[in-house]
């Protein structure tokens, strides 16, 4: 078992990829900018009037994540996807022979730098937001309100981790992008429109269940965390399952 636990080596090359390929480093970047400079803009715009954002004063404190969460999907599809380039992936598994470690690694990393992301953009997002909401602004004590910051950055990660496991079955970045943002964009707004008892187990529905004051259909904010989690787990074990069967 040990011998396919990432290691900091092969972890440290993963980062190396990462921030020599400029489109996959600044989609990392865009996690943050996107979802704070969205959420500041719009609260700017649309001022300190109680329910100018929307019904759920919480869920309106991270409006920005709607636009963020394109950028997570962006940098998970774009990190996996440049291995399938120009015979990137053969090279990768001759410097790390262990596909499973090698695998574990990127994932790692992927994640791991997602959540750093994600969870600056919650607490910025929420701050710089609640800024330009006078006396209807939310506090960070009041109630639910750790809990979104939290869940926003766990909702970043996990949209990252699903885009990247989806990229390494597809083997295709563009693909992954032409069916995960239009997916979340589109598809799961219209079925949650039409059957609300399939549409809230849509990980991006499931998965903002966190960041609600209050709970919305069957699913609570930890149950709504769950379905997103087994929707990253299965792209991730998917993923894993291609990644050590298929050629390179």
């Amino acid at each position: 078992m040990s011998a396919a636990l990432p290691t900091t080596p092969v972890l440290h090359s993963e980062w190396i990829k990462i921030r020599s390929l400029r489109g996959t480093f600044w989609s990392l970047i865009s996690i943050l900018v996107a979802t704070v400079g969205i959420q500041a803009l719009t609260a700017a715009a649309l001022g300190a009037e109680e329910g100018s954002m929307g019904e759920d004063p919480l869920l309106a404190a991270f409006y920005g994540l709607n636009f963020g969460q394109i950028a997570a999907i962006a940098f998970g599809a774009t990190a996996f996807s440049a291995e399938f380039h120009n015979g990137a992936l053969r090279t990768s598994l001759t410097a790390v022979p262990d596909r499973t470690r090698f695998y574990l690694s990127k994932i790692s990393m992927l994640g791991a730098l997602a959540l750093v992301a994600g969870q600056f953009a919650g607490l910025l997002t929420f701050v710089a937001g609640q800024a330009f909401m006078g006396e209807s602004a939310l506090a960070l004590g009041d109630p639910g309100t750790v809990r979104a910051v939290v869940g926003c950055g766990l909702y970043l990660t996990l949209m990252t981790l699903f885009a990247a496991g989806l990229t390494a079955v597809l083997r295709s970045g563009v693909a992954v992008l032409s069916i995960l943002i239009p997916f979340v964009v589109m598809v799961s707004f219209i079925v949650g429109s039409a059957a609300s008892g399939v549409g809230q187990f849509m990980p991006d529905r499931a998965g903002q269940a966190m960041i609600r004051s209050h709970q919305v259909g069957d699913l609570g904010p930890w149950g709504g965390l769950g379905v997103l989690v087994l929707w990253a787990g299965i792209a991730v074990l998917g993923g894993w399952l291609a990644v050590r069967r298929r050629d390179a």
